[in-house]
């Protein structure tokens, strides 16, 4: 069984100078992708339900899906909440077997912040489960938009919450189609030197490949979500499996045509945050 916490790959990633890609999944096809991409990558993966795949798909069955797949896996797997914006989401997480909750509180005051992760964090450590917190409001393409974080108050963050990793705002944004934006290495720098603990960037997608690679090596950096461009490599299967045999209706031999383009776009994703 190769079922293990957020901890359990981060704090490894932070002392040997490389990052764990945490891939956002939609459904069965993806998720099974992912961890044969990790398998041939011989590299951990973090499977995270956000809120959309929670919207499709009820969390004890993700939870269930998760698990099989970490207990069939050769590499170690984690089974991560992303974005639970409530206590209750969080402690039903834990409840289906997850083992790493992300708490959003990056919305509320700083004070509210900290108190609310914190007490999600102290639920999940006593269930032997991770928590990833975040502090600075990462916003969306075409959407909100971000407020960076303060150096100051991650350092408060990361003392007062005692989440495992911290989510910090330096210039990613979700929902990012293309790799043309570029994280604010200066604000990184400052709030690396105020604090030791994991970071994670949200919105990885649209921060170009070398510099993940970069900042994986060389930074405290240890965990970049990957979403929109496996999503659009699902999409551009899918869509090349349908056009491509009209007469085909069968929805499994459909959706197998992407597995191996969601496996090569995720293999790429986890080879860029490899060690050097």
């Amino acid at each position: 069984m190769s079922l293990v916490t957020l901890k359990e790959v981060l704090q490894p990633a932070l002392k040997q100078g490389h990052a764990v890609a945490g891939l956002v999944t939609l459904g069965w096809e993806d998720m099974r992708a992912y961890v044969a991409a990790a398998e041939a990558e011989n590299c951990p993966v973090i499977l995270q339900a956000g809120p959309s795949c929670r919207a499709h798909t009820p969390l004890p069955i993700l939870g269930t899906m998760f698990r099989h797949l970490a207990e069939e896996a050769s590499v170690p797997v984690v089974a991560h909440l992303d974005h639970g914006y409530t206590i209750e989401e969080c402690k039903q997480a834990i409840e289906c077997g997850f083992t790493s909750v992300m708490f959003d509180g990056s919305r509320k005051v700083l004070e509210q912040n900290i108190a609310e992760t914190a007490a999600i964090a102290a639920m999940a450590h006593a269930a032997n489960v991770s928590c990833e917190g975040e502090i600075g409001f990462v916003g969306y393409a075409g959407g909100e938009s971000s407020a960076g974080t303060d150096p100051e108050d991650a350092a408060r963050f990361a003392r007062e919450t005692g989440v495992d990793a911290m989510a910090i705002s330096v210039g990613n944004v979700h929902l990012q189609t293309d790799r043309a934006g570029g994280l604010d290495e200066a604000r990184i720098r400052a709030i690396e030197a105020v604090t030791d603990i994991p970071l994670v960037i949200h919105g990885g997608s649209g921060v170009p490949l070398e510099q993940r690679t970069r900042l994986a090596r060389q930074s405290k950096i240890c965990k970049f979500n990957i979403g929109t461009e496996l999503r659009l490599a699902f999409g551009t299967a899918l869509r090349e499996a349908v056009n491509g045999d009209p007469d085909c209706f069968d929805r499994v031999q459909i959706l197998k045509q992407t597995h191996d383009p969601v496996m090569e776009a995720a293999r790429e994703a986890l080879h860029a945050l490899k060690s050097a």
